[in-house]
């Protein structure tokens, strides 16, 4: 397999490391959908305000773990010395946040929801600043990420306040 990626042509290791960066990427977000089936119990909780519709949930997650994974390529195809330590720390955050569901949804931790997300925002933001300086732009990519994460906290926090 190594051998066919070494033989192709650059713009089809370029398509295929992007490709296999944003499948990898959403399929971290399903498999928690998959693991989690069921059990998202938003409907029958108390919500904070400013809650958005249970159908925006999805469609903003597929944006993030899309920009996700062009930002990991990004970062990968540079080369950049500490390209390996920013795509290591890329795939702790992608457990940690797949861990975040399991405790919120499947679980009904929300205090302990809470404290994981805070530290999921910790790793993403030493992974946005590792993604910048390995490859420009890649970091930036990762803002919007953290952004809708300190949403979630918000949304997170509010609903255990709500509800214990």
């Amino acid at each position: 397999m190594l051998v066919w990626v070494m033989q192709m042509e650059a713009k089809q290791r370029k398509f295929w490391v992007y490709a296999v960066s944003i499948a990898a990427a959403l399929a971290v977000g399903g498999l928690s959908a998959v693991v989690n089936a069921g059990r998202f119990t938003s409907e029958t909780l108390r919500q904070p305000p400013l809650s958005p519709p249970p159908w925006l949930f999805p469609i903003v997650w597929t944006i993030l773990f899309i920009l996700m994974g062009i930002s990991a390529a990004r970062v990968y195809r540079s080369g950049a010395p500490g390209a390996g330590d920013a795509l290591f720390l890329y795939a702790v955050q992608l457990l940690v946040n797949f861990l975040w569901t399991v405790f919120y949804f499947s679980f009904g931790a929300y205090l302990l929801a809470f404290f994981w997300l805070l530290f999921l925002l910790l790793l993403v933001a030493l992974m946005l600043a590792r993604f910048e300086r390995a490859a420009p732009g890649a970091g930036k990519l990762q803002l919007p990420y953290a952004a809708w994460l300190l949403f979630a906290a918000y949304l997170n926090f509010g609903t255990w306040l709500l509800n214990h």
